[in-house]
C-alpha cells in the first residue's frame, strides 16, 4: 500500500465525515457509506476500511446503549445466533475473495450500496404482528454476511426490523447491539489473522475524534431538512458510490470472462 499523503488524510476525514453525516440523518449505511467512498478514491484497501468501520462500529455501541432494548428473546436469540455464524462466514469468505477475486469484492461492495441506496426510496409499511422467528434468522445471517465481508451488515436487518411493531428507539439500539456483537467477533478473528495492521489502528484513531465531534453536532444543531431531502441526498451519495465500485468491477471482470471463452 501507497503511504497516504497530507491530502489523502483530508479527504479520508471528509469521506468519515460524510459518512458519520449520513449515519446521523438515517440512523444507518456509515459503513457502506464510508467503505464506498475510501473504495472510490484509493485511499485505502477494503480490508483496511472495514476495521476501521469496524472499530467506529463498536465506539457508536458504547456511546449509545446504556441498556437491552425491549425486544422478544424469541426473536433476538435466534437474529443474533445467525448473525454470529454470518460473520464467520464472511470473514473466510473476505479472506478468499481478497487473495483470489478482488474485483468481485468490488462488485459485491457496488451492488450492497446500491440496494441500500434502493432501501431509502421504498417506503417499508409497519407489520401488525411480529415476523416469525425464521425471518430473523434469514435477515439476521445475511447482515452477518455483509458483516463479515465489508463490517457493514446493516441494509437486511434494519429493512426487516424497522417493519416490526417495535418503538424507533427499540429498533435502534436492536441494531446498535446486533452489529456491536458482530464487530465484537469480526474484530476477535481478524486479531487472530493478524489482519488488523498499524494502518487500520491508525485511521481508526485518526477516524474517532471526527465521529465523536459530528455526532454531537448532528444532534446538537440538526438540519432543518425533510425527510424526502434527506432521503434524496443520502440517496445520490450511495448511489455515486455503488456506481463507482461496480462499473469498473464489471468492466474489469468482462475482457477475463470473454478471454476464458475463447481459451
Amino acid at each position: 500500500m501507497m503511504a497516504m499523503t497530507i491530502l489523502h488524510h483530508l479527504l479520508f476525514a471528509v469521506c468519515v465525515t460524510l459518512a458519520t453525516f449520513t449515519q446521523c440523518l438515517t440512523g444507518f449505511a456509515f459503513g457502506l457509506v464510508l467503505l464506498g467512498l475510501v473504495a472510490v478514491f484509493h485511499l485505502a484497501p477494503l480490508l483496511v476500511a472495514s476495521n476501521v468501520v469496524m472499530m467506529m462500529v463498536l465506539a457508536n455501541a458504547a456511546l449509545l446503549v446504556r441498556k437491552m432494548p425491549d425486544v422478544p428473546r424469541g426473536i433476538i436469540t435466534p437474529a443474533f445466533g445467525s448473525s454470529l455464524v454470518g460473520v464467520a462466514i464472511g470473514v473466510f469468505l473476505l479472506d478468499w475473495l481478497s487473495g483470489n477475486a478482488l474485483g468481485i469484492v468490488r462488485l459485491t461492495l457496488g451492488i450492497a450500496i446500491l440496494a441500500c441506496s434502493m432501501m431509502l426510496v421504498v417506503q417499508a409499511k409497519s407489520r401488525p404482528q411480529l415476523s416469525s422467528a425464521g425471518t430473523f434468522v434469514f435477515y439476521g445471517g445475511v447482515s452477518g454476511v455483509m458483516g463479515g465481508l465489508f463490517a457493514s451488515g446493516g441494509p437486511p436487518m434494519v429493512f426487516h426490523l424497522y417493519r416490526q411493531p417495535f418503538d424507533r428507539l427499540v429498533v435502534r439500539d436492536t441494531l446498535v447491539l446486533l452489529f456491536a456483537a458482530n464487530a465484537v467477533l469480526r474484530l476477535v478473528m481478524v486479531l487472530a489473522r493478524h489482519s488488523f495492521d498499524g494502518t487500520s489502528l491508525a485511521l481508526s484513531l485518526e477516524a474517532l475524534p471526527i465521529v465523536l465531534a459530528v455526532t454531537w453536532l448532528t444532534r446538537r444543531y440538526p438540519p432543518n431538512w425533510s425527510p424526502v431531502t434527506v432521503r434524496r441526498v443520502v440517496f445520490v451519495l450511495l448511489v455515486i458510490a455503488g456506481v463507482s465500485l461496480a462499473v469498473p468491477a464489471i468492466r474489469q471482470m468482462l475482457p477475463a470472462a470473454q478471454g476464458s471463452q475463447f481459451s
